[in-house]
């Protein structure tokens, strides 16, 4: 019984055993499985880490050449960028030098041109003081308002005021027709040198009778010689006072002297002295009515234009454009200050 059990004992034993041996043999059957599947597993991770470290290396190495080209191309970037900025400084200074050029030039056409009017305005002052010419002041202003109106300046709005202000004041003043007066002293002037003087002026021959158709011929000779001898001898009514005999050297001063006084009344018409004017012009048709052949065509119309002429209003007020003077030299000395 003893010997049952011991048997049955050993028997479990050994059972138990083999269960362990098979256990054992199983763990490292699954040991030796799963070292060799870490190995390979192991293996695959050596060879992919080796791929990703040569492709890491290959990545860093393009890279590192990138960044050098990067680094080439920033570094030529940048000296680019010097000389651009370089070349935008000149630029710039090039700039500030053509608009200061352009203002200056700007300034010295505005100057040039403000002279010019100025002297315009000198011009026309002198003409209204010295020979009243106020046609050709009202133009040279007109033609100084142009100018000023084409440059467009807002700061010359004050002249421009002014110059029109002495336009209106010219355009009021009455209009005197100062060139066709002397127009018509030139004709009469003219025409001194051919007028025929009184003590020139003959008689027109009567009308010669005719002698009748006398048989004898010696009646008839001592008709036509009678006849002959009474035309020698003729009595002429004037019916006037009679006229200076003046000799040629006194004729000629005469007509020269009648051309000075012509010349007189012209200067006053320049002067507008319209009492200076009159007194020449009467005495003129005076020395025409007394010395000259008032049958004379050329005498008629000589004394007709003085006559008309005559009439002729040529005294106007003085007048002067001193405000656009003024307000011109005002503006060019404030300019010159700044």
């Amino acid at each position: 019984m003893a010997t049952d059990e011991r048997g049955a004992w050993t028997e479990k034993v050994f059972t138990s055993i083999n269960v362990l041996i098979m256990i054992a043999v199983i763990c490292a059957i699954i040991l030796g499985w799963q070292w060799f599947d870490t190995r390979n597993q192991i293996a695959k991770l050596q060879i992919e880490l080796a791929s990703r470290l040569a492709s890491a290396e290959s990545y860093n190495q393009e890279s590192r050449q990138r960044a050098s080209r990067a680094l080439d191309a920033e570094r030529a970037a940048d000296a680019r960028l010097s000389i651009l900025e370089r070349k935008m400084a000149d630029s710039q200074n090039q700039q500030v030098a053509l608009e200061q050029m352009y203002q200056e030039l700007a300034r010295n056409r505005d100057e040039s041109t403000l002279a010019e009017i100025e002297q315009v305005l000198l011009i026309a002052n002198q003409q209204l003081q010295l020979a009243g010419n106020v046609k050709a002041a009202l133009i040279a202003l007109q033609n100084v308002d142009s100018t000023l109106q084409r440059m467009d300046k807002p700061q010359l709005k004050s002249i421009r005021l002014a110059v029109e202000k002495d336009i209106e004041k010219l355009r009021s003043i009455p209009f005197a027709d100062v060139i066709g007066v002397s127009l018509h002293l030139d004709s009469v002037l003219n025409s001194v040198d051919s007028m025929p003087l009184a003590m020139d002026a003959h008689p027109h021959p009567g009308p010669k009778k005719e002698v009748r158709d006398e048989k004898s011929p010696w009646l008839r000779f001592w008709k036509e010689t009678w006849e002959d001898v009474k035309g020698l001898v003729r009595i002429q009514n004037m019916g006037k006072k009679e006229m200076p005999l003046i000799p040629p050297s006194q004729a000629y001063f005469l007509r020269e002297n009648l051309k000075l006084r012509l010349l007189s009344a012209r200067l006053s018409l320049l002067a507008h002295d319209q009492v200076a004017f009159r007194e020449d012009l009467e005495t003129a048709q005076d020395w025409i009515r007394g010395n000259f052949d008032l049958d004379s065509a050329e005498v008629k119309d000589a004394l007709a234009t003085l006559k008309q002429i005559y009439g002729s209003e040529i005294k106007i007020d003085r007048v002067d454009i001193n405000d656009s003077l003024n307000a011109i030299h005002d503006f060019r000395s404030e300019r010159a200050a700044k």
